[in-house]
């Protein structure tokens, strides 16, 4: 870092990249998956389904111990409070697998889950829209 410069908040870069969960529980899930010791099969399986779908590699042999297992795991395992409309946790599996690549920065993992998915004339899990030309993923 040259001087002058400071080191982005990273919770400011997951904004930039899309992100819409809010800071207590993205700061929360990153300390709860940093923490975690085992994650369901089932939920390995998800993440490997999609990340094969999308041309992402994860280490089979290692998929639990990755941190975009351990975080996507922490992330569907929550559930919403009775006080908040809108919660990460209604989210569909391949919306929140995006939110957990923006939470780690994985900009190379999530352009190819959204090149994946979203394509002209299609539903796209992620922005929840039927994409048209021209037309971004958030």
């Amino acid at each position: 870092m040259r001087d002058g410069e400071q080191k982005k908040d990273p919770y400011a870069q997951y904004q930039e990249l899309g992100g819409i969960i809010n800071r207590k529980d993205y700061e929360n899930a990153l300390q709860r998956s940093a923490e975690a010791t085992a994650v369901s099969d089932t939920i390995v399986a998800q993440v490997e389904n999609m990340a094969k779908f999308a041309g992402i590699e994860l280490q089979k042999e290692k998929s639990p111990n990755d941190p975009r297992v351990k975080l996507y795991a922490v992330l569907r395992g929550d559930s919403k409070p009775e006080d908040v409309k809108y919660h990460h946790s209604q989210m569909s599996d391949q919306r929140l697998f995006a939110e957990t690549l923006r939470i780690l920065g994985d900009t190379e993992a999530l352009s190819k889950l959204i090149d994946a998915h979203h394509k002209i004339g299609t539903y796209c899990p992620i922005c929840l829209k039927v994409v048209t030309p021209g037309e971004e993923c958030r």
